[in-house]
């Protein structure tokens, strides 16, 4: 597979809803991921999110951003949004959190806009208006991504790397091709979503080179949102899979950022999701029967606190008419971004989203062909997401 494929034009243009004042909320996210040469079964992780938010003012991990101007470029195909750049490293041990926090004005630009010297409409980028060096792109002839990153003065005082420099090229047509999830519901309410589920990565950190993978979304959501568990596997021979379960907690009435809350007892499932993307059977296979259990890990990590925090498990059954999946990932470390908003009536909506780099344990995948487990890939890489609370 030479060039990405799918409605890439769509990365560098706003959807077509109206926004909602609270609500709507855009970001393009990368996590990045590659093996660990100190720590054989980890990963080294590195997640970039460039985001805009309408509403006139939240707190982002005690950074107050105001946020509430509208996008101020009359120019066809340039957008210029109010913003910010953030991100966190993962080098097998140590979480470097934040890599970036940084309030900015974002621009979006196509490479159909009149000074890109090109005759196609696919390229494009999204880079930070600042000093900084942060941005992400696509070259127009769909062979390339790209994405640049200069770390904050303070990351790199704590022992981050000072750059990253990273080209993503196409994998397989499962994985590297933009899809779309779209769903529109009454008054503006909806989201939109594309995804690239896999690329590879050739990655330079202050001049080391690595090869790892790369999964990329653009989204934009406008509706409260529950409580979630996500997670994504990036497999050796070009496999991928994810799990998606949004359901009911009282996690999402949690005003804490505590990984384990007893409001986090009762959970009931809204939807059950997975999708495997399997590159030795050349097939795609989606699951609407899971079980999912979150329990306590044998890892812990010491947070910002100075406090020890117990890392979750998380075993995971998914199964159709062909295909059983059984796996058991690991958390071997924490990010988590914490949202203050304020809201009508004078009260506060809080919303905590937690990324945790994985390292598997165990998986089993049985199908007609018979029985698949670690040992048949050289390396799977994978994190997920945990979040609760409400922004409304």
């Amino acid at each position: 597979m030479k060039q990405f494929e799918g409605p890439l034009q769509d990365l560098w243009e706003m959807p077509d809803l109206p926004n909602i004042k609270h609500l709507t909320w855009d970001w393009w996210w990368w996590l990045v991921m590659w093996p660990s040469k100190k720590y054989p079964g980890r990963s080294e992780q590195l997640m970039v999110l460039w985001s805009t938010k309408e509403t006139p003012l939240i707190s982002v991990n005690n950074h107050l951003w105001a946020a509430g101007k509208k996008p101020n470029s009359n120019e066809e195909n340039l957008l210029v949004l109010p913003g910010m750049v953030a991100g966190w490293y993962f080098d097998g041990e140590k979480m470097y959190e934040p890599l970036v926090l940084q309030e900015s004005r974002i621009a979006a630009i196509s490479s159909k806009h009149k000074d890109w010297p090109s005759e196609s409409n696919d390229g494009g980028a999204v880079f930070a208006l600042c000093e900084q060096l942060l941005s992400t792109g696509m070259d127009e002839n769909k062979e390339n991504f790209w994405m640049r990153v200069h770390s904050d003065k303070a990351a790199v005082k704590s022992g981050s790397p000072k750059k990253f420099e990273i080209q993503m090229t196409p994998w397989n047509p499962a994985l590297s091709k933009a899809r779309r999830t779209f769903q529109k519901y009454q008054n503006n309410l909806g989201y939109d979503i594309l995804r690239i589920h896999g690329c590879k990565a050739n990655i330079t950190i202050d001049n080391n080179n690595f090869e790892g993978s790369a999964y990329l979304q653009k989204v934009r959501v406008q509706a409260p949102s529950v409580p979630w568990y996500w997670g994504i596997l990036h497999f050796s021979d070009g496999s991928y899979l994810d799990w998606f379960l949004p359901h009911l907690s009282l996690l999402a009435l949690s005003s804490s950022n505590k990984p384990w809350q007893l409001k986090d007892s009762l959970e009931i499932p809204l939807r059950k999701a997975g999708l495997f993307h399997d590159a030795k059977r050349q097939r795609s296979e989606k699951f609407t029967k899971l079980k999912f259990k979150k329990i306590k890990s044998n890892y812990s990590i010491v947070n910002q606190k100075g406090e020890k925090e117990q890392l979750p498990r998380f075993e995971i059954e998914m199964w159709n008419a062909r295909t059983m999946i059984v796996l058991t990932v690991e958390a071997v470390s924490r990010a988590y971004w914490s949202f203050d908003q304020p809201t009508r009536g004078g009260l506060i909506s809080h919303f905590c989203y937690n990324e945790y780099p994985l390292k598997v344990a165990g998986i089993a995948i049985e199908d007609e062909f018979g029985i698949r487990t670690l040992e048949d890939w050289e390396w799977i890489h994978g994190n997920a997401e945990h979040s609760w609370g409400v922004l409304h």
